[in-house]
């Protein structure tokens, strides 16, 4: 399987990852193409935020302009800024789509694959499927990765209020609910939980898109993605309450 130039994924034999079917899911949900003759009247902004979400999917937040966006969809800039007053109200729209797809592909991750009877080992397979899925979307998507987690305006408050109120977050939380039910994540250590995960996996999903991982080949990177969570469960069953 294959993803951006230089972000080849390939699987290794034996390894547990999301499906194919959630994976061109996803990706349809991602990959948007607007053409001058597909924009009817009356639907503009949703045609000029669906062109500035291709733009992001190939360049990142950095390409998303305004006046490129009106040109792609064959308008004027005048006509463009009457529904969006600038650059950053455009943007915003397209990173709540990026953090939408996001979690689109972490929770198809999560429901890939066949349940297992013990319920132990069924929160560590969804566990480890989540993290594997969200590395996954962004060696496919970096562009869309990038915007999703591109700077905000919103003060401290609100943007830790919105991120507890994602659906990333959420998903995340299920997921982390699932692991103290089944008595392997001590309830004490449940409120860190999220910081720990997400500071694993994001750091690894930059680190192979844009640190010194890129060059990784298909087979290690695959290697390096399983020894990360494979020491996360670890600490995970290491903070479990004792029995």
């Amino acid at each position: 399987m294959s993803g951006p130039p230089g972000h080849d994924i390939g699987t290794q034999p034996g390894v547990n990852v999301v499906n194919t079917w959630s994976l061109l899911q996803y990706e349809a949900v991602v990959t948007t193409h607007v053409s001058r003759a597909g924009y009817h009247h009356g639907d503009l902004p949703r045609a000029l935020a669906d062109a500035a979400t291709e733009l992001a999917r190939r360049g990142g937040p950095e390409a998303v302009v305004l006046r490129e966006a009106a040109r792609q969809v064959g308008v004027s800039a005048a006509a463009a800024y009457r529904h969006y007053a600038g650059q950053g109200d455009l943007l915003q729209v397209v990173k709540e789509r990026a953090i939408a797809a996001l979690a689109d592909a972490m929770q198809d991750g999560l429901d890939s694959g066949e349940p297992l009877a013990d319920p132990a080992a069924e929160a560590t397979r969804r566990f480890t499927n989540l993290g594997r899925a969200y590395v996954r979307f962004a060696l496919t998507n970096p562009g869309l990765f990038h915007t999703a987690f591109c700077r905000s305006d919103a003060g401290l408050h609100e943007v830790t209020a919105r991120i507890a109120a994602s659906r990333p977050y959420q998903i995340l939380s299920v997921s982390l609910d699932e692991l103290v039910t089944a008595g392997l994540l001590d309830p004490t250590r449940r409120d860190v939980a999220p910081i720990a995960f997400w500071a694993a996996v994001h750091g690894l999903a930059t680190l192979l898109i844009d640190g010194p991982l890129t060059a990784l080949t298909s087979a290690e990177r695959a290697v390096v993605i399983e020894r990360t969570l494979d020491i996360l469960i670890d600490g995970i069953r290491g903070l479990a309450p004792p029995a």
